[in-house]
């Protein structure tokens, strides 16, 4: 019984609230797999994420500008199509898809010391965080966040700080906004990474995005400028100078050139 309701759920779609790479992903592969796709994104989002999200064949459904917005367009969206629900982080399935980033990475650059991944809800950092540790025990997983998300004093204690509702940081980096990282992911994080948290200043952030564009000639969202930001940082070079080899995850480009937070 269970299967055949998982199975009349695949067939009627999927769902996710996502403003970035996860729903265009889940849009792509939902495309692939010929089911519909439905993603819910705030209606405030740049453009340029909304028209990614539609070349890739899934339906908008735009919501509220709160965090808690998204939480509960989707959920009726579900309930009322009979979608599968696939959340952008706190999934064990897209944890570990999320993983395979670190597989690639360290298949190419064996020798990393440590790796600096941007974290909203955390299924990219948690995933990371499991293969490479899997990989190479002794490697160090940092995370990097605006101003406010509380992350280092929740992986210092071990408990999550966060009471209520999910809350937006006031940041330009909109794919990492998300205050509080999930309930499967939290656990992972306060095991495997670091307690030491990078969290980094709106200027900063900016300083890291134009180092890419200038340097690199490669064009990062803000939560990628924050990874960035947080290679270039003093606290970095202040830390263990043994640690050489460092990966940095940009973590996407989706970014409105009309409107640069510059």
């Amino acid at each position: 019984v269970l299967k055949a309701k998982e199975a009349s759920k695949c067939d009627a779609g999927f769902v996710t609230h996502s403003s970035g790479n996860h729903g265009q992903a889940l849009a792509w592969a939902s495309q692939v797999a010929g089911a519909p796709c439905y993603v819910v994104i705030p209606s405030k989002a740049p453009e340029v994420k909304k028209n990614a999200i539609r070349r890739y064949g899934a339906q908008l459904v735009e919501c509220g500008h709160l965090a808690q917005d998204r939480y509960t367009t989707c959920d009726k969206l579900a309930r009322e199509k009979n979608l599968e629900c696939i959340p952008s982080s706190d999934h064990f399935d897209v944890i570990a898809g999320q993983g395979t980033i670190c597989l690639e990475f360290l298949e190419q650059v064996p020798h990393l010391d440590a790796i600096l991944i941007p974290a909203s809800g955390g299924g990219m950092a948690s995933g990371i965080a499991i293969a490479a540790k899997a990989i190479k025990p002794d490697i160090r997983i940092f995370i990097v966040t605006p101003k406010g998300k509380r992350l280092e004093e929740c992986l210092r204690t071990g408990i999550r700080p966060w009471e209520g509702p999910q809350q937006y940081l006031d940041t330009i980096a909109d794919g990492i906004r998300l205050q509080q990282t999930g309930y499967i992911t939290t656990p992972i994080l306060i095991e495997l990474a670091e307690k030491e948290v990078f969290e980094m200043e709106e200027q900063e952030i900016i300083d890291g995005m134009k180092f890419a564009f200038e340097r690199m000639k490669v064009v990062i969202e803000g939560a990628a400028g924050a990874a960035m930001a947080a290679a270039l940082s003093d606290k970095l070079r202040a830390m263990d100078a043994k640690m050489t080899n460092i990966g940095v995850i940009l973590c996407g480009g989706n970014l409105d050139i009309e409107h640069l937070p510059w």
